[in-house]
Protein backbone atom coordinates (compact mmCIF):
# COMPACT_ATOMS: atom_id res chain seq x y z
CA UNK A 1 0.00 0.00 0.00
CA UNK A 2 2.74 2.30 0.70
CA UNK A 3 4.61 1.72 -2.20
CA UNK A 4 1.03 2.21 -4.30
CA UNK A 5 0.99 5.62 -2.21
CA UNK A 6 4.66 6.65 -3.19
CA UNK A 7 3.75 5.79 -6.92
CA UNK A 8 0.99 8.32 -7.45
CA UNK A 9 2.93 11.15 -5.40
CA UNK A 10 6.00 10.51 -7.60
CA UNK A 11 2.93 10.80 -10.82
CA UNK A 12 2.01 14.06 -9.27
CA UNK A 13 5.34 15.68 -8.89
CA UNK A 14 5.68 14.70 -12.48
CA UNK A 15 2.58 16.07 -13.43
CA UNK A 16 3.12 18.93 -11.64
CA UNK A 17 7.02 19.67 -13.13
CA UNK A 18 5.60 18.88 -16.70
CA UNK A 19 2.63 21.70 -15.88
CA UNK A 20 4.73 24.49 -14.50
CA UNK A 21 7.40 23.93 -17.92
CA UNK A 22 4.50 24.80 -20.12
CA UNK A 23 3.67 28.35 -17.84
CA UNK A 24 4.39 31.40 -20.02
CA UNK A 25 8.06 33.16 -19.03
CA UNK A 26 8.06 36.57 -19.61
CA UNK A 27 12.21 36.93 -19.76
CA UNK A 28 12.33 33.91 -21.95
CA UNK A 29 9.89 35.79 -23.95
CA UNK A 30 11.59 38.69 -24.28
CA UNK A 31 14.90 36.80 -25.78
CA UNK A 32 11.93 35.25 -28.24
CA UNK A 33 10.64 38.76 -29.53
CA UNK A 34 13.92 39.53 -30.51
CA UNK A 35 12.87 37.18 -33.67
CA UNK A 36 9.63 39.90 -33.95
CA UNK A 37 11.99 43.17 -33.76
CA UNK A 38 12.71 43.38 -37.71
CA UNK A 39 9.12 44.44 -37.59
CA UNK A 40 8.08 45.38 -34.43
CA UNK A 41 9.14 47.45 -31.51
CA UNK A 42 8.36 48.02 -27.62
CA UNK A 43 9.35 50.50 -24.86
CA UNK A 44 8.32 54.18 -24.63
CA UNK A 45 10.20 55.59 -27.47
CA UNK A 46 8.85 52.76 -29.73
CA UNK A 47 8.13 53.94 -33.46
CA UNK A 48 5.74 51.96 -35.78
CA UNK A 49 8.06 50.03 -38.39
CA UNK A 50 6.77 47.67 -40.85
CA UNK A 51 4.55 45.92 -38.06
CA UNK A 52 2.79 48.47 -35.39
CA UNK A 53 4.07 48.98 -32.02
CA UNK A 54 3.14 46.25 -29.66
CA UNK A 55 2.96 48.54 -26.42
CA UNK A 56 -0.33 47.57 -24.69
CA UNK A 57 -1.32 45.06 -27.52
CA UNK A 58 -2.74 42.49 -24.85
CA UNK A 59 -6.42 43.36 -24.19
CA UNK A 60 -6.29 46.24 -27.43
CA UNK A 61 -8.73 45.62 -30.75
CA UNK A 62 -6.72 45.00 -33.24
CA UNK A 63 -5.90 47.18 -36.15
CA UNK A 64 -6.22 50.28 -33.85
CA UNK A 65 -2.57 51.72 -33.55
CA UNK A 66 -2.39 55.31 -34.27
CA UNK A 67 -0.20 56.18 -37.58
CA UNK A 68 -0.24 52.41 -38.43
CA UNK A 69 -1.15 51.53 -42.27
CA UNK A 70 -2.71 48.38 -41.41
CA UNK A 71 -3.79 45.67 -44.25
CA UNK A 72 -7.74 44.93 -45.27
CA UNK A 73 -7.82 42.05 -43.06
CA UNK A 74 -6.35 43.55 -40.28
CA UNK A 75 -8.19 46.30 -40.21
CA UNK A 76 -11.58 44.16 -41.06
CA UNK A 77 -10.58 41.54 -37.92
CA UNK A 78 -10.69 44.49 -35.66
CA UNK A 79 -13.82 46.03 -37.49
CA UNK A 80 -15.35 42.87 -36.39
CA UNK A 81 -14.47 42.76 -32.74
CA UNK A 82 -10.97 41.17 -32.95
CA UNK A 83 -9.50 41.72 -29.85
CA UNK A 84 -5.81 40.72 -28.42
CA UNK A 85 -6.47 38.50 -25.68
CA UNK A 86 -3.51 35.90 -24.55
CA UNK A 87 -5.33 33.36 -26.19
CA UNK A 88 -6.17 34.65 -29.88
CA UNK A 89 -2.07 36.15 -29.65
CA UNK A 90 -1.00 32.95 -29.12
CA UNK A 91 -2.69 31.13 -31.89
CA UNK A 92 -2.53 34.41 -34.40
CA UNK A 93 1.33 33.92 -34.24
CA UNK A 94 1.12 30.59 -35.37
CA UNK A 95 -0.54 31.59 -38.39
CA UNK A 96 -1.38 34.70 -38.74
CA UNK A 97 -3.22 35.02 -42.39
CA UNK A 98 -5.50 31.42 -41.36
CA UNK A 99 -6.18 32.91 -37.73
CA UNK A 100 -7.33 36.11 -39.78
CA UNK A 101 -9.78 34.52 -42.12
CA UNK A 102 -10.77 31.86 -39.68
CA UNK A 103 -11.82 35.00 -37.41
CA UNK A 104 -13.68 36.74 -39.83
CA UNK A 105 -15.54 33.04 -41.72
CA UNK A 106 -16.39 32.42 -37.64
CA UNK A 107 -17.94 36.23 -37.51
CA UNK A 108 -19.85 35.58 -40.41
CA UNK A 109 -17.50 38.27 -42.17
CA UNK A 110 -16.17 35.70 -44.43
CA UNK A 111 -16.28 38.33 -47.54
CA UNK A 112 -13.57 40.66 -45.43
CA UNK A 113 -10.86 37.98 -45.58
CA UNK A 114 -9.62 40.09 -48.16
CA UNK A 115 -5.85 40.24 -49.34
CA UNK A 116 -3.01 39.23 -46.65
CA UNK A 117 -2.06 40.50 -43.19
CA UNK A 118 1.48 42.30 -43.53
CA UNK A 119 2.55 40.17 -40.47
CA UNK A 120 4.20 36.97 -42.86
CA UNK A 121 6.03 35.67 -39.87
CA UNK A 122 5.15 32.71 -38.34
CA UNK A 123 5.97 31.51 -35.22
CA UNK A 124 5.19 27.72 -34.80
CA UNK A 125 6.76 26.66 -31.51
CA UNK A 126 3.57 26.95 -28.74
CA UNK A 127 6.07 27.21 -25.76
CA UNK A 128 7.63 30.25 -27.59
CA UNK A 129 4.53 31.85 -28.46
CA UNK A 130 3.12 31.60 -25.04
CA UNK A 131 6.57 32.78 -23.67
CA UNK A 132 6.60 36.57 -26.25
CA UNK A 133 2.74 36.74 -24.91
CA UNK A 134 3.90 36.89 -21.60
CA UNK A 135 6.58 39.42 -22.34
CA UNK A 136 4.00 41.82 -24.27
CA UNK A 137 1.58 41.47 -21.32
CA UNK A 138 4.75 43.29 -19.51
CA UNK A 139 4.71 46.12 -22.28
Amino acid sequence: MKSLFAAFALTGVALLSAGTAMAQDAAKGEAVFKKCMACHRVGPDAKNLVGPILNGVVGRTAGKVEGYKYSDINHNAGEAGLTWTEANMIEYLADPQGFLKKFLAEKGKADKAVGATKMAFKLPNEQERKDVVAFLKTK
